[in-house]
């Protein structure tokens, strides 16, 4: 009886490990979503990520219409400002974490922006790991982009097609009776292509309106008209440099070190200018205004000695959301305003070493001096 007790107790223990091993794992997999209910983690089938991305697009909750996530955070490619982050955005965003803390952020939120649009959600624990697939399974996908039926080039090759048939029958097949539809084929096919080769020519390097989506959706329009900043706050080197320069995140948290809610995008923008300075790295803005390497541009002979704003070029950046290009940056363009610009000549003395035209002046031979009057379409001046 002696002996029997310690392999007793040897047994005992050995089955208490042999349970562990599926009363552990089973643990494990159990999910906290809230304060009462708990949901197992388990794997998703192609109908599940069907019905997450019903949940996601608003087709399952037809009677709360509010239950409806791309109705915020759109899942294409869009042409104007979504002060909401797009499908992409929170689902990178909680890639990394948890179902449980997707439901905090969608049942319990903290933003008063999100307060006021989740008021009215009900999601099962289930619902709200559906969707979590879903987004997961969104990171892959991307936005999609909205692309025209019809383009230029599909129109251009189509006009091409025509006019090498027509081209050809004229010459050598002489399939078509009337000879008269070829040439109106080639006359009106030969228009279209010649316009678009030299159009599309002219607008090599340029690209008015571009207004790319930059890492953060900043408004010159909140920031500028509303608040007032002065454009020189945040690109300081203007007066005096080439470049106006591109604000550091330093400058940013002069600002957003009190104010960390936006009125418009709520916390997760800022969020992002905090998370750049916090982890000392810089904000990749995209360059909107771009000229070839060959084209030599000062801010500063504009700014401080020409006296020219910054509307003068970027157009009213106090009414714009997204920055945009506004001037075609074409040489014609640079031509034709230092042909109609008037310099501040008196009382500058940048201008005080042109003693003929400051005679002209006090003579009254001529009553103001224009940018090409100093060289301002010289060649050398912009191409070194």
């Amino acid at each position: 009886m002696c002996n029997s007790a310690p392999a007793y107790k040897i047994k005992f223990f050995l089955f208490i490990i042999f349970l562990s091993g599926f009363i552990i794992p089973a643990y494990s997999n159990i999910v906290q979503i809230d304060d009462s209910v708990t949901i197992k983690q388990r794997e998703f089938r192609a109908e599940d990520l069907i019905r997450g991305e019903r949940l996601f697009f608003g087709l399952v909750y037809l009677e709360n219409k509010s239950i409806n996530c791309a109705g915020c955070h759109n899942t294409r490619v869009s042409d104007t400002l979504n002060w909401n982050p797009n499908a992409l955005e929170i689902s990178l965003k909680y890639k990394e974490k948890s179902a449980e803390d997707l439901s905090r952020v969608l049942l319990k939120p903290v933003g008063t922006k999100m307060v006021q649009v989740h008021k009215d959600f009900r999601l099962t624990t289930e619902d709200i790991m559906l969707l979590k697939a879903y987004m997961d399974k969104f990171v892959g996908i991307g936005l999609k982009e909205n692309k025209p039926v019809i383009t230029n080039l599909l129109l251009f090759i189509i006009a091409s097609v025509l006019f090498l048939f027509s081209a050809t029958d004229l010459i050598i097949t002489k399939i078509l009776i009337k000879r008269w539809i070829n040439w109106v084929i080639l006359f009106f096919t030969s228009i279209f292509i010649t316009c678009t080769l030299v159009v599309t020519a002219i607008a090599i390097g340029r690209s008015s309106d571009y207004a790319p989506d930059q890492p953060v959706k900043f408004s010159h329009k909140v920031h500028v008209g509303q608040n007032g900043t002065d454009c020189i706050y945040c690109h300081s080197s203007a007066p005096y440099s080439k470049s106006a320069g591109i604000p550091p995140v330093s400058v940013c948290m002069n600002c957003h070190l009190l104010v960390r809610n936006g009125t418009r995008s709520g916390a997760m923008e800022i969020a992002k200018v905090l998370s750049a300075f916090e982890e000392k790295k810089p904000i990749e803005w995209i360059k909107v205004y771009n000229l070839p390497d060959h084209v030599f541009f000062s801010h500063a002979q504009h700014v401080s000695a020409g006296g020219i704003s910054c509307q003068k070029c970027h157009g009213n950046v106090e009414e714009m959301h997204v920055i945009k290009q506004v001037a075609d940056l074409s040489m014609g363009w640079c031509i034709s305003c230092h042909r109609n610009t008037k310099v501040n000549f008196k009382g500058n003395l940048f201008y005080s070493e042109y003693k003929d035209l400051m005679e002209k002046i006090k003579k009254g031979d001529i009553d103001s001096v224009t940018v090409d009057m100093l060289g301002g379409i010289e060649c050398m001046k912009c191409h070194y």
